[in-house]
């Protein structure tokens, strides 16, 4: 009795290896897969990779290189013009000053990006579970040229990009510092899984070259992302208790996502969305009233075009102020629409909207004077042949101190033009520099604030200006993570184009300590190397079963890719010997009939 039990236990061992060593062909998904991947969906059976032949002919070979460097190339554009949705604005606007009109390219360009890459990641994916299914790769011509395509577009965009656009490769740079510990878990995460058919493809291989080289390179990937986090730098991992204040908002422009730019009720939106200062860019008309417009002319803001049809190529500082206030500064922002927030309004604020006028310097510090508000702004000298072409830094002192009632300690003075004159008479104006300038020259010019576009953001310039009790402002930045680089980083104080959205935040995005980040880094890497050791052990164990088996004949049985007769054979005689016997007692008494 106890060795027919372990007879049976024997046999339920060896079927279980058998189960393990036989290589299963699971048709309808292999079927659609190669559908879907080359258009062979009668003739898959074909496809099938024999032990020693290689996974594809040269001409395929070639296809799926082209296919990952694509994968690799359009991610890569995807992220980057993701992580550049901060200046889609500036991005759409200078489009605006190319074509003469506008038209939200950024988001255009971010949905043929998602596209591309949606389908070369769809092809991976397929050309992948073909792979571990043991199947020769067939590409379709026309997935060959959709291939061509995404890469051609993914590098002609970024160069072109980078081309006219430089700076924002230093915001693709910022991006890593507080996405690197994240996208280092999903490249560990993804180079696990193509274990399995890289691991099922070196064994069956014959040549020694080619097994060095997709063991080489598979190697050197996985070293290189276990190594990574060693020069990895993120200002947002962070000791507990270490962490200052969050920057100050100050509207650019005031709220321009909820109202249009530069108008009363953009800088009202502002201050109710949390802003501690508001900012502006001021030029002069040419009777003497300094005005607020950030651009050279007035196309872009105002109905200039309806109104002064021929005149709309002409500087804004050249018209009156009588002409100024008879624009309409607000419609063009319920019509184009350019951040896509005009839709949000309601219809009391879409009326007011609409209404909007240009807006004066005095009636803006005035506002700012009423909610206790700091102020900084861009000061625009007026062009040649303006009659306060010499005294437009005196014209805007006046208003300041004259015909407003606003305190000149609420005034971050950003001139650079005069700056010692201005420092002498009017010595309660915070001086504040739009230039990254040397610390000694700073102190001497009694700068207190630096005010920098955010690509100059990094821990060094915060901690050394603070020292000296000069603190930092960048512009612009309106998305969280952003945002929280900045918090991070120990910056005081942000211009932003979303207040009413960084305002809510009440800690910085991906924000870890040491210790977690360490334990994350640790964990991932243990635990990608354990699984990757395990698959590459059991394919060895198979395909070294299955050569060592006899009668080592491969056969397509049901579905089945291969079965080994020798390993099968004992749990078939089994059973057929108990059936038999089952059978002899009816068959001795058909005999005897």
């Amino acid at each position: 009795m106890a060795s027919t039990l372990s007879q049976q236990q024997f046999g339920h061992l060896r079927g279980l290896r058998a189960k393990l060593l036989r290589r299963y062909e699971h048709q309808p998904l292999v079927s659609c897969l190669s559908g879907l991947y080359g258009c062979q969906w009668r003739h898959y059976e074909k496809g099938s990779a024999q032990p020693g032949d290689c996974c594809c002919n040269k001409v395929e070979a070639v296809s799926f290189a082209l296919l990952v460097a694509a994968f690799c190339v359009t991610l890569v554009f995807l992220y980057f013009w993701g992580q550049a949705k901060n200046d889609y604005n500036d991005f759409d606007w200078f489009n605006f000053g190319k074509l003469g009109f506008w038209f939200p390219w950024s988001v255009v360009l971010l949905v043929i990006a998602a596209g591309f890459f949606t389908y070369i990641t769809i092809l991976m994916l397929l050309a992948v579970c073909l792979l571990s299914e043991g199947q020769k790769l067939y590409l379709h011509w026309s997935h060959k040229i959709g291939i061509l395509v995404s890469l051609t577009f993914s590098i002609v965009a970024t160069a072109v990009l980078f081309d006219l656009w430089r700076e924002e490769l230093r915001t693709l740079l910022l991006s890593f510092q507080i996405t690197a510990p994240y996208l280092h878990v999903g490249g560990v995460l993804l180079v696990t899984a193509l274990a399995w058919p890289i691991a099922l493809h070196f064994f069956r291989m014959n040549g020694r070259v080619r097994r060095g080289l997709i063991m080489g390179v598979y190697l050197s990937i996985l070293s290189a992302l276990y190594l990574v986090p060693l020069g990895l730098y993120s200002p947002c991992i962070k000791e507990d208790g270490t962490l200052g204040p969050a920057p100050a908002l100050i509207g650019h422009r005031g709220a321009p996502m909820l109202a249009p730019e530069n108008t009363l009720m953009s800088f009202e939106k502002a201050v109710e969305a949390g802003s501690e200062g508001l900012e502006t860019d001021v030029t002069i008309s040419v009777d003497g009233v300094p005005f607020l417009m950030h651009d050279h002319t007035l196309q872009r803001t105002t109905n200039v075009h309806q109104v002064f049809p021929n005149r709309t190529d002409t500087p804004a500082a050249m018209f009156t102020w009588a002409e100024l206030e008879s624009l309409n500064a607000g419609a063009w922002f319920l019509s184009h629409n350019p951040f896509g927030t005009a839709g949000f309004l309601g219809a009391e604020e879409r009326l007011q909207a609409g209404k909007q006028c240009v807006c004066s310097l005095q009636a803006f510090l005035q506002l700012a004077a009423q909610r206790d508000k700091l102020v900084i702004f861009d000061l625009y000298r007026p062009p040649s042949g303006h009659p306060y072409r010499d005294s437009w830094i005196q014209r805007t002192l006046d208003v300041i101190e004259n015909e407003s009632s606003i305190h000149s300690s609420q005034v971050l003075w950003l001139p650079s033009d005069q700056r010692a004159l201005v420092q002498s008479n009017h010595p309660e104006l915070q001086q504040t520099s739009g230039s990254r300038l040397p610390l000694e020259e700073l102190q001497n010019n009694h700068i207190v604030k630096l005010n920098l576009h955010y690509s100059s953001m990094s821990t060094e310039l915060t901690r050394e200006s603070a020292a000296v009790n000069i603190t930092t402002n960048l512009y612009v930045i309106s998305r969280p993570w952003l945002f929280s680089l900045a918090w991070c980083t120990g910056v005081h104080s942000v211009t932003t184009d979303a207040p009413q959205l960084l305002s809510t935040m009440r800690s910085p995005l991906f924000l870890m300590s040491p210790d977690e980040y360490n334990l994350m880094w640790i964990l991932t890497d243990l635990m990608s190397l354990v699984l990757i050791t395990i698959i590459f052990i059991f394919h060895w164990w198979r395909e070294r079963g299955l050569a060592f088996c006899s009668g080592s004949k491969i056969t397509l049985d049901n579905g089945t890719y291969s079965k080994f007769k020798t390993e099968m054979s004992d749990i078939w005689s089994v059973s057929s010997s108990n059936s038999q016997a089952e059978k002899m007692p009816n068959l001795a008494t058909v005999t005897e009939h």
